[in-house]
């Protein structure tokens, strides 16, 4: 019931601060602010790629709130579209699941996933086009150690569909998991991975945070304007680029560091590059 990561919630104690970077590096267009009033938060929106970026900064006692007093800016929720919000409400009711409903979503807070550290907000699925510089999210990531329950968790919650997954490995970057694709041939999904390498910054994160959400990631056509944009600002960064790669083709990878995005790192791969590692290596386009 799950079509695709469509959007990504930020907890941040200053919209301003949190949107520069989201505006400077990426090209996000801001798009309005309200409030939820179940969250005790003002929602700042941004226009990024095919989906938005929403800012929660706390106006009051409340979930928004006590995030933020815990952790500091920190990815919230993992964003999803759905093309029958109504209908997931009903699905999600039948489960004995009641998640507050207000601004135009399903906030599903850990009560209601049942997933420790697993936030989820749902919107009803819009054709929107590209703003900026990154053409569409695909994937958020929760770290645990318990990577098949948590699968199994989201499969009753959400209807997935289990023979659309495949299983990932990195020894690169020393984890190991289940990508949840919510459709057949398309990369949007919830990544579930358990570090395996100690001393790497996501077994640190782990360490300090316990489950939770750790990252998101986009595809972007732009890759290269994204690093030069991030190398004059004097963003942090890191690049994955084979050494012999003419300097005008695309970069492979690129991850913004979470000081520049309020807080979250952001994932960044070429067109088709993130088929290499999604069960579908043959769709991987070739740089020329």
């Amino acid at each position: 019931m799950l079509r695709r990561i469509d959007r990504i919630q930020l907890a941040v104690p200053d919209a301003g601060a949190a949107s520069r970077g989201w505006i400077d590096l990426l090209g996000a267009e801001p798009a309005g602010e309200d409030r939820i009033g179940g969250l005790a938060a003002r929602r700042h929106r941004l226009r990024v790629g095919t989906g938005w970026v929403e800012l929660l900064v706390p106006d009051g006692s409340g979930p928004v709130a006590d995030a933020v007093a815990a952790r500091g800016a920190h990815l919230y929720a993992a964003g999803a579209a759905t093309p029958d919000l109504a209908a997931l409400e009903v699905h999600l009711e039948d489960k004995g699941v009641s998640p507050l409903n207000e601004g135009g979503q399903l906030h599903l807070d850990m009560g209601d996933t049942g997933i420790e550290g697993l936030r989820v907000v749902v919107s009803e699925d819009e054709a929107l086009p590209a703003v900026g510089g990154i053409d569409f999210f695909y994937e958020a990531t929760l770290l645990s150690d318990d990577t098949r329950g948590v699968t199994r968790a989201l499969n009753a919650l959400f209807g997935l569909d289990d023979r659309n997954y495949t299983e990932i490995v990195s020894d690169v970057f020393g984890y190991r998991g289940t990508l949840t694709l919510f459709e057949k041939d398309q990369l949007h999904r919830l990544e579930v991975i358990e570090p395996t390498v100690a001393g790497t910054t996501m077994d640190r994160y782990f360490r300090k945070f316990g489950q939770s959400l750790y990252m998101a990631f986009a595809e972007t056509s732009d890759i290269n304007l994204i690093q030069e944009r991030a190398e004059a600002a004097g963003a942090g960064f890191t690049v994955d680029r084979p050494d012999d790669r003419p300097a005008h083709l695309p970069s492979d990878q690129l991850w913004l560091h979470p000081k520049w995005l309020g807080g979250m790192m952001l994932g960044l791969s070429r067109p088709s590059m993130a088929w290499a590692w999604s069960g579908n290596p043959d769709r991987v386009e070739a740089v020329a």
